[in-house]
């Protein structure tokens, strides 16, 4: 009986399925990088990539390179499921979104009347002001 031998995934491919993941587009990690889109797509092709540039897409993906070089998808279906079946990861919101809003939009109210009021009292100093003739 033969055992399947996993072969241990590009680094290429690695940063393509990040970046997939992270719902980040090739252009925009390019134009991050500052490289062309093309030349990313060879990196995301090729198998290996030297320490510096790896560093690089890693920052510019949000990840260090050590989850780039392990990068597994096993593990984050893993990992994903261990976060949805609710043992341990419990989120509690601290404030109400509503009153979040509520504050911002008084926030935003305050600033316009604040406006009007600055260019209410320059048009009337324009006014008072003596024509030329």
């Amino acid at each position: 009986m033969r055992h399947a031998v996993h072969e241990p995934a590009s680094i290429g491919r690695n940063i393509e399925r990040i970046r997939r993941l992270k719902g980040i587009k090739q252009e925009t990690l390019a134009n991050e990088l500052g490289i062309s889109r093309q030349l990313l797509s060879k990196i995301e092709q090729s198998d290996t990539l030297d320490d510096e540039r790896l560093e690089q897409v890693a920052g510019a993906l949000g990840v260090t390179a050590e989850v780039i070089r392990k990068f597994n998808d096993e593990a984050v279906v893993i990992h994903v499921e261990n976060m949805n079946d609710n043992s341990g990861f419990n989120f509690n919101c601290t404030f109400n979104p509503i009153e979040k809003i509520v504050e911002l939009y008084d926030a935003l109210l305050k600033s316009e009347k604040e406006k009007n009021e600055l260019l209410e009292r320059m048009l009337r100093s324009r006014e008072d002001q003596p024509k030329k003739k």
